[in-house]
């Protein structure tokens, strides 16, 4: 059977062509080379059948970069590394400020803001030049779950109610400039229609178009610790409840590795693993 003719199933239950082009954009975004990204492709193509599930493909890829090397399998799983933030929102609201962090914002997470009606706890503050940003996260711990009109409403009415109050308090020493709504997922056609009607900046997993989160956290280098191969889920709730986020983070400060009581030989390579990704 040709390849073009298989079909795969993706995580929202839905069913598309399989695509080696959509397969090497990802291999390749890891900075693989074409050597190993032909030999990858051509195990998993020699390993499709009808109705395969995106995560067969994913994991085939994965242990095939993994047994290559560790740091190449980890830039492949930041998808997936996302969601393990999870259960709760929280790491992944510390995140996202992390990332404006190192774009030049100062942030605050968990705030409480006056609105002219109701008080309303705000996920993130970001300020920069005088200008603050109210910053809200939509977390999904499972794949396969969009962000639907429904939220940008909502967050909107809560952006409006808090800047009607902010504009008239001469007690601010800053503008309030815009309201962002951040997901790891994806928003629908109708989610993104409203948003950007209403002025909401939205940012998605892939939107805005080459600047969406997955581009931002490559660029900046700013992975999260769950995208490690080598650190244990334990080890990585422990890190995560210590408020450490970022690879980068146990770069300079191996104290909390220390504290796991993991040894030279293996802090050794965590840390490698750890440089190379965020270089």
């Amino acid at each position: 059977m040709n390849n073009l003719d298989i079909e795969i199933k993706k995580s929202s239950g839905e069913t598309v062509k399989f695509s080696l082009d959509k397969l090497r954009a990802s291999l390749k975004r890891t900075g693989a080379d074409s050597q190993t990204i032909d030999q990858i492709i051509n195990n998993v193509r020699d390993e499709l059948y009808q109705g395969i599930s995106t995560k067969e493909i994913y994991n085939r890829a994965f242990a095939l970069l993994k047994k290559k090397q560790s740091f190449l399998a980890s830039k492949y799983k930041l998808k997936k590394a996302i969601y393990e933030l999870g259960p709760t929102g929280f790491p992944f609201e510390r995140f996202v400020s992390a990332i404006l962090n190192y774009s030049g914002y100062s942030t605050e997470v968990g705030e409480i803001l006056q609105g002219k009606c109701v008080t309303h706890e705000i996920d993130v503050i970001a300020l920069k030049h005088n200008e603050t940003t109210i910053i809200e996260c939509k977390f999904h711990s499972e794949q396969g779950q969009n962000c639907n009109v429904k939220i940008p409403l909502y967050i909107n009415s809560r952006y409006q109610d808090v800047k009607a109050h902010w504009d008239t308090n001469s007690k601010m020493k800053t503008t309030l400039t815009k309201g962002w709504l951040v997901t790891n997922t994806r928003f629908t056609k109708d989610a993104l229609q409203y948003g950007n009607c209403c002025g909401l900046y939205l940012l998605s997993w892939d939107y805005p178009e080459n600047n969406g989160l997955k581009d931002r956290i490559d660029r900046l280098g700013l992975y999260p610790i769950t995208v490690s191969t080598l650190l244990t889920n334990r080890e990585k709730q422990f890190l995560l409840s210590r408020n450490i986020v970022l690879c980068r983070e146990l770069i300079n400060d191996v104290f909390y590795l220390d504290h796991l009581g993991i040894s030279d030989l293996r802090k050794e390579k965590i840390i490698n693993e750890i440089s190379q990704l965020c270089d």
